[in-house]
């Protein structure tokens, strides 16, 4: 299922813009789990996802950072033994941005 949704995208060829507290809420109704923190310019979404073990979760934040590349978008992460949390903003417009719905749909998907 990630082969077909992740393709390398020319984010030069799009325009990026922070999204209204009205798109930020339809878009988190729209991904399970994800959460909205901070404020200002340090507004994100964030997710806890949980595995058995520390090898399950390295394994995770491996396949995240290879999409986060190649989407050439990168997320905070906070890496523990049994869990990870992913916090995504877009610094460049100093919010959220669809990038981040975009990237958090494909981080899920790893997991599907």
């Amino acid at each position: 299922m990630i082969s077909t949704r992740l393709k390398k995208k020319d984010w030069s060829a799009h325009v990026r813009r922070a999204l209204t507290a009205t798109e930020v809420v339809a878009n988190l109704a729209k991904v399970e789990g994800w959460r909205l923190t901070g404020d200002g310019a340090d507004v994100a979404i964030e997710k806890t996802y949980h595995f058995a073990n520390y090898y399950e979760t390295i394994s995770f934040v491996n396949a995240v950072a290879f999409i986060a590349n190649a989407q050439d978008h990168h997320p905070d992460l906070s890496v523990h033994y049994n869990r990870c949390v992913v916090r995504l903003n877009t610094h460049d417009v100093q919010g959220i941005s669809s990038t981040d719905f975009d990237c958090a749909g494909q981080f899920d998907a790893l997991l599907a």
